[in-house]
């Protein structure tokens, strides 16, 4: 049986709504889609922080759930610790996505498959929601961050083309416009919400 796991990285957040504290609402949004990994039932679910963040790690992680303590917030340092633990595939997803829908998930690793890397971009103003390897992840495979990152940047080390395939893109909230973009109707994210005012 193929071992996976999904890891929620404690991206940089630069911003929050008008009287929301920043600590406060990177960890709601974070602890919200650390929530809905704990619901899937075809991967297990970690975190991925620096040092600096290891505390909100802690704070937001599950019982029982893995935290991987990375030099950087960037993919090949998680992929090679889920490659460690003896993971098959893992996904690397952005901790500013509260409202994912694991569906969304599923379909960023539906793909490995056939295919090396798979990559869900992130919409404006560009980046990656997440990035799925097999493990332990291909030489060719360039480290980065997902907010530099893109299908396109990916493919340029690959041996084809083809080896990295994009999937569905999901939202960050990465600044206000991106506010507009949330699904009341859509089921979790309550800790956002909460901070929201909903």
């Amino acid at each position: 049986m193929t071992r996976r796991v999904v890891v929620v990285m404690l991206v940089p957040v630069p911003w929050s709504p008008p009287g929301v504290d920043l600590r406060a609402w990177r960890a709601a949004m974070a602890e919200d889609v650390v929530d809905l990994l704990a619901r899937l039932a075809t991967a297990e679910a970690a975190i991925a922080a620096t040092a600096d963040d290891v505390a909100l790690a802690e704070e937001i992680a599950w019982p029982g759930t893995r935290i991987y303590q990375v030099p950087t917030p960037t993919v090949l340092p998680v992929l090679a610790a889920a490659a460690k633990d003896g993971f098959d595939e893992a996904a690397v997803i952005a901790g500013d996505a509260p409202d994912v829908p694991g569906m969304t998930l599923g379909k960023l690793l539906r793909p490995l498959d056939g295919k090396a890397v798979a990559v869900s971009p992130a919409g404006p103003p560009g980046g990656l929601f997440g990035v799925a390897a097999r493990l332990p992840a291909p030489d060719w495979l360039a480290d980065h961050d997902l907010d530099s990152a893109s299908a396109p940047l990916l493919r340029r080390t690959a041996p084809a083309p083809g080896e990295v395939t994009s999937t569905p893109q999901w939202r960050r909230l990465r600044g206000p416009a991106d506010l507009a973009g949330l699904d009341v109707a859509l089921e979790g994210w309550e800790n956002t919400r909460t901070l929201l005012g909903g």
